[in-house]
């Protein structure tokens, strides 16, 4: 083989690799830029970029005004927002994958229009909605939050659902089959096996309300949250701490799939060794 047909040989099989890295390198660089600005001491806020290394940031997170009260407002609706659309998304699921009733096939089609639709379309639709119902001037908190629901129920259905549509039902038939039950099959056999689906569920609800901003900022009021902040800071120069709060949201998140990595195989080895 020539070495010409080596090489040709060796780009092929590593091809998807080499796509595979240019990909993620591809996502991570705005986190890595975000991270590196956390650390910023800019000479201007009508410039941005790195100017000298500062702790300071990370260790006076409030002093932009308003700030931490709307990343503590972002955080409390979508703690809300998550809470309430799983509890109703899980049971939306188990209801349309095992029950048979009418227009379940109508319902499993409109639930993914919230999903399909611009967001811009469901922000002022749910505006129109709270306007028509004498809500016009008391938008705030409590719209956003209902608002917050109504798109997060679609994800929690559509993940909860396909984790229900591919759990093995012989492992409840054989529960019961070992006189467990209908409340010892669920609590012991099928909640366990679902909840990973659950929360995720959860995980990417919290992540979508507090991450929301067209939908917010159309049903909000005189209400600020995180991302909202951040848009009216980029008007005047968008303050370092903002990468702080960023680069923290980060690192939570990825501490909470490497806790979740971590228990799946001790749980596995667990069972090996049994």
């Amino acid at each position: 083989m020539s070495p010409l047909q080596r090489t040709g040989r060796w780009i092929g099989e590593h091809l998807v690799l080499a796509g595979g890295l240019l990909v993620l390198i591809y996502m991570f660089v705005p986190i890595a830029v975000i991270v590196l600005m956390s650390f910023n001491d800019p000479a201007s806020r009508n410039v941005y970029r790195f100017d000298s290394f500062t702790l300071d940031n990370w260790l006076n997170p409030c002093a932009p005004q308003g700030m931490c009260s709307a990343v503590a407002r972002s955080i409390e609706i979508g703690l809300l927002a998550t809470l309430i659309a799983t509890v109703l998304g899980t049971l939306a699921a188990f209801a349309l994958v095992r029950h048979e009733f009418a227009g379940r096939r109508i319902a499993n089609t409109f639930i993914v229009l919230p999903m399909a639709a611009p967001e811009i379309v469901l922000g002022s639709s749910m505006l129109a909605l709270f306007v028509s119902a004498g809500l016009g001037g008391q938008l705030g908190f409590w719209t956003i939050l209902i608002a917050h629901v109504t798109f997060c129920l679609s994800f929690v259905i559509i993940t909860v659902r396909a984790r229900l549509a591919g759990l093995d039902s012989h492992l409840e038939q054989a529960a019961m089959d070992l006189y467990a039950n209908e409340s010892q099959t669920f609590w012991r056999v099928t909640f366990p096996l679902v909840f990973p689906g659950i929360l995720g569920a959860a995980l990417l609800s919290f992540s979508l309300s507090f991450d929301d901003f067209i939908i917010t900022n159309l049903n909000a009021g005189q209400t600020v949250t995180f991302p909202m902040f951040v848009w009216g800071s980029a008007q005047r120069g968008v303050p370092m701490q903002v990468n702080v709060v960023g680069t923290a949201m980060f690192v939570i998140a990825v501490a909470i799939v490497l806790a979740g990595e971590v228990a799946r195989r001790r749980e596995r080895g667990g069972a090996v060794t049994r």
